[in-house]
């Protein structure tokens, strides 16, 4: 028996890995969080149980774990996006540690990469940032020290922000002095759902474009010189005259 925790990816049911589909098709227990997986992701399962754990608590979710356990029943655990980027897997991990349950982690495709392929862009290019911070918004949970946007905005780097739509207008107050008012930045609502939408624009007028389209949350922001930006210089395994161990 183990269980599977499973990356569903960003929304489009078909932007899950083919082993997560797999799994979710032959395991006899479905867990998924029904806040942020759509129910077409599990088209095709053929489970005894599926259970939607926005309704749940932790303590509930691991009795379900522990019945299949005491069953012989693999689990698929369905999370959105990528299960270790803001899955809140690790307290379930630890449990299941503690009760010597096998389990696996499948990754999935997060949002940042749906986001950067929706706005059709690269998020390290040559000479402008070779480097991405995945980071939230410190609101309920605090940010451990060192982590404060201000302190990662001074790398100046291409950063996506999750958790914080709500928060925009003090996102853009504690990025303004290391990025520039001129600096690109996206804001992008569901991406890769039906009813995905974003809007781009700079830290000077980005506020203003968010609260006309009405986004309040399921929105990750983007920001860094990245975006919108046709001035760096071509990489060096595609450079004519660069050699390398397949193209001598």
């Amino acid at each position: 028996m183990t269980v599977y925790f499973i990356g569903a990816g960003p929304g489009d049911p078909e932007l899950i890995t083919v082993k997560g589909q797999r799994l979710i098709h032959s395991c006899p227990v479905i867990i998924y969080a029904g806040s942020l997986v759509p129910t077409a992701v599990l088209e095709g399962h053929r489970a005894e149980q599926v259970i939607n754990s926005a309704e749940l608590h932790l303590e509930q979710i691991i009795e379900v774990i522990k019945a299949a356990h005491l069953s012989g029943q693999d689990v698929a655990r369905v999370h959105s996006g990528d299960p270790g980027l803001y899955g809140a897997i690790g307290e379930q991990i630890r449990c299941l540690r503690e009760l010597d349950i096998p389990f696996e982690i499948i990754p999935g495709v997060t949002a940042t990469s749906a986001c950067a392929a929706l706005l059709g862009v690269e998020l390290t290019l040559p000479d402008v940032s070779q480097s991405v911070i995945l980071t939230r918004y410190a609101d309920k949970t605090a940010m451990p020290a060192g982590e404060e946007l201000a302190s990662l905005a001074q790398h100046g780097t291409t950063m996506a922000i999750h958790l914080g739509v709500n928060h925009l207008q003090k996102i853009v107050g504690e990025l303004l002095p290391h990025y520039g008012a001129d600096c690109p930045i996206a804001v992008v609502h569901r991406a890769t759902w039906p009813d995905q939408d974003w809007v781009v624009g700079t830290l000077e007028d980005i506020a203003e474009k968010v609260q006309a389209k009405g986004f309040r949350r399921t929105a990750l922001i983007l920001v860094g010189r990245v975006l919108g930006n046709d001035v760096f210089s071509e990489s060096s395994l595609y450079r004519a005259g660069h050699a390398h161990l397949y193209r001598p």
